[in-house]
């Protein structure tokens, strides 16, 4: 059902595309964001994945443009800023959803590895937020939501991740405080285990679906569409009075002992 909380709002989505058929968090979250009447841009390096997202908002009759953008590239994501804003005259909203998953230890780990990882889950959400930010000032604000994961919480063998993953609650933190006075809200999500095609697209076994199910206190899997609320809530009216938090969206998994299944959303 359509409604009206992001009416008039312009929203860029990254990692709007989904690695395979199917519902991810980018996805999901651009479909809800057209449903509450927002204007989205669909950025995906996959321009193929960012269209079939917006097949699925043409068909409900929401507004949506697709971007190709590598946001790991300080000029692409300006240009990103930009196309949104020439196609609806201002900037609203930013989802930073972009991440890549990565195991190792410090010992194990290539420092090529650890370059790469860095780049696209920490400083493609600084470079986004370095140009949409201005944008959003001067249209007297905005809002910013920046996924990371629940291994930031706990650590347990993904310590490349784990790292990235903590840094950007590091990075919405600052990012809060430096720019409250702009109007601007920054928030962060850490989903726990969330069946998308992040994960099925790897063949994850039923058994090891079943252990990640049991590792939530609610006996069951979130999807992407668990996260496109969380992240939708954080971005309506309803959250205008919250910024610099971290809302986690794991079932109750960072409860309990851990599993040994990835946590990688």
């Amino acid at each position: 059902m359509a409604g009206t909380r992001l009416a008039g709002k312009v929203a860029i989505v990254t990692g709007a595309g989904s690695r395979a058929e199917g519902i991810g968090n980018g996805r999901a979250t651009a479909v809800l964001f057209a449903r509450e009447g927002a204007r989205v841009l669909l950025v995906d390096q996959s321009l193929p994945a960012a269209e079939s997202t917006q097949k699925l908002i043409d068909a409900e009759g929401g507004t949506a443009a697709v971007f190709e953008c590598d946001v790991t590239q300080s000029e692409h994501c300006r240009a990103m800023v930009d196309e949104a804003v020439r196609r609806w005259g201002r900037l609203d909203i930013l989802d930073n959803n972009v991440g890549i998953g990565g195991r190792a230890t410090v010992v194990e780990v290539e420092e090529s590895t650890w370059d790469r990882l860095m780049r696209v889950n920490v400083t493609s959400m600084m470079l986004t937020s370095k140009h949409a930010i201005p944008a959003m000032a001067r249209g007297g604000g905005g809002a910013i939501v920046n996924i990371s994961s629940i291994s930031a919480l706990r650590p347990r063998g993904l310590t490349t991740y784990t790292t990235s993953k903590a840094a950007v609650i590091g990075l919405t933190k600052a990012m809060a405080v430096d720019h409250g006075k702009d109007h601007i809200r920054v928030n962060c999500i850490c989903p726990g285990p969330m069946y998308t095609p992040m994960v099925y697209a790897r063949g994850m076994s039923e058994a090891a679906r079943n252990q990640r199910a049991k590792a939530s206190v609610l006996k069951f899997e979130g999807t992407g569409w668990d996260v496109g609320h969380a992240v939708k809530f954080l971005f309506s009216n309803y959250a205008r009075y919250i910024t610099g938090q971290v809302l986690v969206v794991d079932g109750g998994v960072t409860l309990q002992a851990p599993e040994r299944e990835s946590e990688e959303h």
